[in-house]
Parts: structure tokens; sequence; C-alpha cells
């Protein structure tokens, strides 16, 4: 056997070596990974056992990242997920983002109809007064929504009886919203120049419930 192919195997063989040396230490990598110190050696199993139980009984981020820790907010919220495990406080303000210029554009395109599901009568009708208020002034609305800068939750509150929750949200939206009276001539607003509009509304829900629909049940600035 020539010296080339004996450097071969000598090379082979060692690689195999550090091949099976990496695995030992390593691992097999299969889903989700931890960080660098993760590779050290496991410990005794009950070592494990205390780290997953701290893991498990830690801060819920969904939650403290929204609201002021131990707060009657959070207290409230964690309530809400204790009822409905499926809730989760970044899922509903991304919703409720989107309710807000749904609703919103509705109203100023008086097409409050396509809305009415998600509003309380109370809200529904002060909306379509104001609504009804501008076709008798023959007045006339051109509405762009710009987009929604600021969403914040402001208040939580549950009510362990009757499974009520009650959500108030800060938005801050952007949008072009003329005005025109019956002639045409504008009387509020400039065509293509934003205006920032500041709400806060209140969403309430029976968790638990079929009904997945959050209602708004409250206005105000």
């Amino acid at each position: 056997m020539n010296s080339p192919i004996i450097q071969l195997l000598v090379l082979a063989g060692i690689a195999i070596f550090l091949i099976l040396r990496l695995k030992s230490v390593l691992g097999t990598r299969d889903g989700f990974e931890g960080s660098s110190q993760d590779t050290r050696r496991e410990g005794p199993s009950d070592t494990r056992r205390q780290d997953f139980e701290v893991i498990e009984g830690g801060p819920d981020y969904d939650i403290i990242d929204n609201v002021p820790e131990g707060s009657d907010s959070a207290k409230a919220l964690a309530e809400m997920k204790r009822v409905e495990t499926s809730f989760g406080v970044g899922d509903f303000l991304q919703g409720a983002r989107g309710a807000y210029e749904m609703i919103l554009m509705a109203f100023e395109n008086a097409k409050l109809e396509e809305v009415a599901p998600f509003l309380s009568e109370d809200v529904f009708e002060a909306f379509a007064q104001v609504v009804d208020t501008r076709e008798e002034q023959g007045l006339s609305v051109e509405a762009e929504f710009i987009g929604v800068r600021e969403t914040v939750l402001k208040e939580a509150r549950f009510d362990t009886e009757t499974r009520r929750a009650e959500l108030t949200v800060r938005f801050v939206g952007e949008l072009v919203s003329v005005v025109r009276d019956k002639d045409g001539e504008i009387i509020e607003g400039k065509p293509g120049q934003p205006k920032r509009q500041k709400d806060s509304w209140t969403f309430e829900r029976i968790m638990g419930s079929d009904d997945p629909n959050w209602r708004l049940v409250a206005t105000g600035e």
C-alpha cells in the first residue's frame, strides 16, 4: 500500500474521531436551540426540573410589556387569561389597531352599518347622530387614513362574576380629513395635509364566550 493511501486512511480516521467527539459535546440539534451556555453537559434530572419550574413561574411579558407589573390592570389581564387561555394582550392590541381604522373610517364615510357588530348600541347611536347632523347640514367628508402612530393599553378591568372584560386603549392616528359644505367649499381641513387624532376607546367582551368580537362601548380623548 503506497504512502498517499496510508495518509488518506489516517486523515479519515482522525475526521471520524473528531465528528464523534463533537457530537458527544454538542448533541443533536432538533427544533429550538438555547443559548451557547446551554451547550454544557446536563446536570442531574432534579436540577433540570428546577430550571423548568423557574421558567414556567416567571413573569408574563405579554402582560408586563403593556401594563406595570403588579398593577390592577396586570391582575385583571391575568384573570382574563385564566378564564380564556387563548387570549393574548399583544394579539388584542393588534386587532384593536385594525378595528380603530375600520370604525373611524366608517364614521368619516357615513357607513356605520358596516361596523355595527363592533359597536355597542350607545356608541352606534352617538356616531349615527353626528352622521345625520352632517347630512342635514349638507356637509360631506373626504377622508384618507394614513396610519396609527401609537397604540397604548391604558387600563384593564375584569369582573370575575360576569367574566366581563373592559380594555381601554389610547390611539394616536393620522389621517387626511376635509369637510365641505353643500356648495363644495372647504370649511374644515386641507387636502393632502394630514392631521393627528387622539382617542381613548374602551372595548368590552365576555371572556370565554362563543362570540369572539370585542365591542366599542365608550369613546373619549
